[in-house]
């Protein structure tokens, strides 16, 4: 049997990490990304705006086709808008999508955002 390749690839796109995790993970042909925080990726500060900023930082990072995407939300209440900001981004075959509200999330952020991008994305 061969061996299972991982590859552990990094963007400056994205904003830098602030823990002991990796950006993404590829397995084969599958690509796992870290959970995003509406982070600007100069300053590595949190967007001001409120939900609204934040999703719509963390959705900036979509430059690969992606097939599913978990929302964790502070207040599930920011849901709807969390929805408007994703219709700018996502037109028609939109990706399957999971939103949980959450009791915390790290740095005090509304809104986290994991994305699954299709294998075809995978390097």
């Amino acid at each position: 049997m061969a061996a299972v390749q991982k590859l552990f690839p990094y963007t400056p796109r994205a904003p830098i990490r602030q823990g002991i995790y990796s950006q993404a993970v590829v397995v084969d042909r599958t690509m796992y990304i870290s959970g995003q925080l509406g982070l600007d990726v100069a300053s590595g500060k949190l967007v001001e705006g409120g939900v609204q900023a934040q999703a719509r930082q963390t959705s900036l990072l979509l430059y690969l086709p992606v097939v599913k995407t978990t929302v964790l939300l502070a207040d599930m209440n920011d849901f709807v808008n969390v929805s408007d900001v994703y219709k700018i981004f996502f037109s028609k075959n939109f990706p399957a999508r999971a939103a949980y509200q959450v009791v915390a999330l790290p740095r005090v952020r509304t809104i986290t955002t994991q994305l699954y991008p299709s294998p075809e994305s995978a390097p």
